[in-house]
């Protein structure tokens, strides 16, 4: 391959690095090419002191750093040979004038904000991690991509050297701009992480202008169908989820995972199993014993649950695996495996094995994307505002109460309109999604009837939202539910808790509402 067009031969280097690993190789390259290096601070040290040629940045624009090292690139001679369009006539007298010689070649990288806010560094010494020449050097550099390379990653050290090899020296048009598009990416992203950590300090929830960051993390094989191109990213370092066997991961397996882990995350330490598809939950149980627990969950929706995600808060036994091992399950999470269990689970080359031990779930903020536009708000981490407060005549057990809290709890991330079944601390029947309330109650309590219909007497059911007639509350009562717990609210409330009097059962009003929509 030849010379490309509208390559551009770099004769001098800017370097100005946090990150400093991988140098020496960095610096070889420079010095085959003969390229001139320029530098400051702790870089110029390190070049130095690895025997390489390199000019202070302070001889270069003949001003000492100033402000405690504050302003040290910020110089018009620095900018000056940066942005300078070489075939503009004025911009070459100007620089020939002030004696500037052009800067080719930018690689910098920026100070380790978001690494810092998790050193839980406090405000007045974190802001001293807020680059601010190094941004400018980065911009300036990606603004003038028809002369200038910028490199603003340390993994691009090795496109780098293969595109001098290529060209001789020179950089290609599509190299640079290519860079330019990856170095503004990185400046959006560093101001995002920093004007979002400076918003909860001063606890703004919703600025006049509000920027989402993330991270690409991969590719995914396909989107929410397969026409739809997909992708991850995260706004964190890591998304500690572990995966130990199958093939990667698709869009709806991460939607359904995220869906699992946080009802997960509501349950006690080592406590509880959670059945997926489509994001909502088909089978839940938080019985102490992993096997009863698995087995309840299951019960409750098994035709729903084949082809699901399955997540269990605790480590997998032997015993487990081999129960697991006969439904067909996209992806099993838990908080690890046993050796003689992912020996069985690994039989099936098709499902993927996630462990998630290190995920932490800190989600502050909600956003729902409408086209060009998004929605924000708080996230849902309430379960009880209020006090339960017992509105029928009867009053409940303490094994009712229990139960009409954990009903509740799963309700809160069932699609709305929600109600669940639940006997003890299991689902027996969920009815999500649905436009009318009073279809929700018949098919949580036809999947009750359906798969466990000895279970749903006595049962207790939780609605997400008020009732707002009696039909709902009426078709429950019919098949034996013996407690409600909803937040009340409506209109119609006094008439509802006339017919939980009538029917002799226990009405419980919790003042949240949990929609999800």
């Amino acid at each position: 391959m030849g010379i490309r067009k509208n390559t551009i031969k770099i004769k001098t280097a800017l370097i100005s690095l946090s990150d400093k690993s991988n140098l020496r190789p960095l610096l070889n390259l420079l010095k085959k090419y003969k390229i001139k290096i320029i530098s400051s601070g702790g870089t110029y040290k390190k070049i130095k002191s690895m025997g390489f040629k390199c000019l202070e940045v302070s001889k270069f624009t003949n001003s000492k750093e100033l402000l405690d090292g504050r302003v040290k690139t910020l110089h018009p001679k620095i900018h000056a040979g940066i942005l300078n369009i070489r075939k503009n006539k004025k911009h070459r007298n100007d620089l020939k004038k002030k004696n500037i010689p052009n800067i080719d070649l930018v690689i910098v990288d920026l100070y380790p904000f978001e690494k810092k806010i998790q050193e839980k560094l406090n405000f007045h010494k974190l802001i001293e991690y807020i680059d601010i020449g190094g941004s400018t050097l980065i911009r300036a550099a990606a603004k003038n991509f028809n002369d200038v390379t910028v490199i603003s990653n340390i993994n691009d050290y090795s496109k780098l050297a293969k595109e001098l090899k290529i060209n001789k020296g020179a950089t290609s048009l599509k190299f640079r701009k290519d860079l330019s598009a990856k170095a503004f990416n990185l400046t959006a992203y560093y101001d995002s992480v920093v004007s979002n950590y400076i918003n909860t300090q001063m606890n703004i929830k919703f600025p006049e202008m509000k920027t989402i960051q993330g991270k690409f993390v991969k590719k995914l094989r396909y989107g929410e169908n397969p026409h739809q191109e997909g992708s991850l990213y995260t706004s964190s370092d890591n998304l500690h989820l572990k995966k130990i066997h199958g093939k990667s991961l698709s869009y709806n397996n991460y939607n359904d995972i995220y869906s699992a882990l946080e009802i997960l995350n509501s349950f006690k330490k080592n406590e509880g199993v959670v059945i997926i598809k489509h994001a909502n939950p088909c089978g839940v149980s938080s019985e102490k014993n992993q096997i009863e627990s698995f087995e309840n969950a299951l019960m409750c929706d098994p035709i729903s649950s084949f082809g699901g995600v399955i997540a269990i808060n605790s480590v997998i036994s032997k015993k487990l695996a081999s129960k697991l091992s006969k439904i067909f399950f996209e992806v099993i999470l838990s908080k690890g495996f046993k050796k003689n269990s992912l020996k069985i689970l690994k039989k099936n080359k098709n499902v993927r094995l996630i462990d998630f031990s290190n995920f932490n779930l800190r989600n502050k903020e909600h956003h729902l994307f409408l086209g060009n536009s998004f929605l924000l708000q708080d996230s849902n981490n309430i379960f009880l505002e209020k006090k339960i407060k017992i509105v029928s005549k009867k009053k409940p057990s303490p094994s009712q109460i229990k139960s009409l809290k954990f009903a509740f709890k799963v309700c809160k991330f069932a699609k709305s309109n929600a109600i669940v079944l639940v006997k003890n601390k299991s689902t027996i029947g969920i009815g999500s999604g649905q436009p009318s309330r009073l279809d929700s109650c018949k098919i949580a309590s036809s999947k009750a009837l359906k798969f466990v219909p000895e279970k749903i007497i006595n049962s207790v059911a939780a609605s997400d939202a008020f009732f707002p007639f009696k039909d709902g509350i009426e078709e429950l009562i019919k098949f034996g539910v013996s407690a409600i717990i909803q937040p009340g609210g409506s209109i119609n409330d006094r008439k509802i808790i006339e017919a939980a009097n009538k029917a002799g059962i226990v009405m419980a009003f919790t003042g949240t509402r949990h929609f999800k929509h």
